[in-house]
């Protein structure tokens, strides 16, 4: 078997190799390879072939080239190409042999779903499963879905389970520092008043701002579907390792994804087409009102000074921790104590330290508002650059300021 092995080898790597007629048995020696890698040799061989047909079909239709030159070219063609049917051959096997494995361990699986008594190993093993079924383009049993709380009246199509969803959506492990002082909502087709009072005197409104911007923009929000995708690469290794390193690994990814997008619609200098409206920076008719001081700390002391009374009283400044100890550092002129003191001893008001806020918003965060529509979906794709599955969640976002009149942008006045 070695010697076979041997001149096989040499066979592949000779230059003008023909023909490489093999039989399955001296196919083995590529049993030692994982899915992956034999992916990654067809890939690459791969390009490689198609590269020699374009110029093969170039030297042919050239009138220059001499025939023994199209004949070199033609060798190399059917060299690459018995290589790929090789390589290919023992993969198409490897995958069918690791699919039907999967099956088997499924339907065990599922067998044993019921008998799990402990609640949170029984989700966990669920999520794996669905997990797993996604990655082999497999559907997922009802069993499964019924212990993740799928709604039934998704009729078994590739919605992603309320379970799944709430954490990944919800329960973001990257965190965005605006949760937990912007809303959250997961509500389809969401539209909600911008006050959450109204009074039946027209001039209750002390704000003139914030009656201007009603009388522009309306009273009401009404939040939009922006797609994107969460990305989670999965190697072969860990989706045959332990449900809870499958799963802890995969949600870990998609939720430090979730908070990703979030924190970069929400503070984006150069938003997408169409995604204006989500960020603090926008420009336009509707953009936050910027307030000047001398230095950083005078801004942000004289944008919460300019916010209304009605907006003030529930501030906060949403700063990078940079910012901050840069202005730390002016403030104190050499007194360490400052260093030590909490920044709502130094500002006056609570701080929110998140390195997207390039410059700092001063205002009050109940008047940001995240809202994702239900009908998140998963799937999964291939990496052609790496060649590693990805399961995928495909999610709608939208990012709606219910008042810009309830932020101020801090700036230092230009030399």
């Amino acid at each position: 078997m070695k010697t076979q092995t041997k001149q096989l080898l040499k066979a592949l790597e000779h230059k003008n190799a023909i023909k490489l007629v093999l039989p399955l048995k001296d196919l083995q020696f590529f049993g030692d390879k994982t899915l992956y890698e034999l992916k990654q040799a067809m890939a690459t061989i791969g390009q490689q072939l198609k590269k020699v047909e374009g110029d093969l079909s170039a030297k042919a239709i050239d009138p220059s080239a001499s025939i023994e030159d199209i004949q070199v070219q033609q060798k190399s063609k059917e060299d690459l190409q018995a290589r790929f049917n090789v390589i290919k051959q023992q993969h198409d096997e490897l995958e069918a042999e690791q699919q039907a494995k999967f099956a088997q361990q499924q339907a065990a699986k599922n067998a044993t779903l019921g008998g799990i008594d402990n609640p949170q190993q029984k989700v966990t093993a669920a999520k794996a499963e669905l997990i797993r079924s996604a990655m082999l383009n497999k559907p997922v049993s009802t069993e499964v879905r019924a212990v993740l709380g799928d709604d039934s009246s998704t009729g078994g199509g590739k919605f992603l389970p309320k379970t799944v969803s709430n954490e990944i959506i919800m329960e973001p492990l990257a965190t965005n520092p605006l949760r937990g002082n912007s809303a959250v909502t997961r509500i389809t087709n969401l539209e909600i008043p911008k006050l959450s009072y109204t009074l039946d005197d027209d001039d209750f409104i002390a704000d003139k701002e914030t009656a201007k911007e009603l009388k522009l923009t309306g009273d009401t929000v009404s939040f939009g579907r922006f797609k994107f995708k969460v990305f989670a690469g999965v190697s072969e290794t860990v989706l045959n390792g332990t449900d809870t390193e499958l799963v802890g690994h995969v949600e870990n990814a998609l939720k430090s994804g979730v908070a990703a997008k979030e924190k970069k619609v929400a503070f984006a200098k150069t938003p997408k087409a169409g995604e204006e409206h989500m960020s603090f920076y926008r420009t336009g008719p509707t953009a936050l009102k910027r307030i000047e001081g001398e230095s950083k700390y005078d801004s942000i002391i004289n944008a919460y000074a300019d916010l209304h009374e009605d907006y003030r009283e529930n501030a906060k400044v949403a700063m990078s921790r940079v910012d901050y100890l840069k202005m730390i550092k002016e403030l104190a002129n050499g007194n360490a104590s400052l260093y030590a003191a909490q920044p709502e001893q130094i500002l006056g008001i609570p701080t929110i330290f998140i390195d997207s806020a390039t410059e700092p918003i001063v205002g009050d965060f109940n008047y940001s508002h995240f809202n994702y529509d239900l009908n998140e979906l998963f799937d999964r794709a291939k990496d052609i650059k790496t060649g590693v599955e990805q399961f995928v969640v495909t999610a709608w976002l939208d990012h709606q300021i219910k008042l810009a009149s309830a932020f101020r942008i801090a700036e230092v006045k230009t030399p």
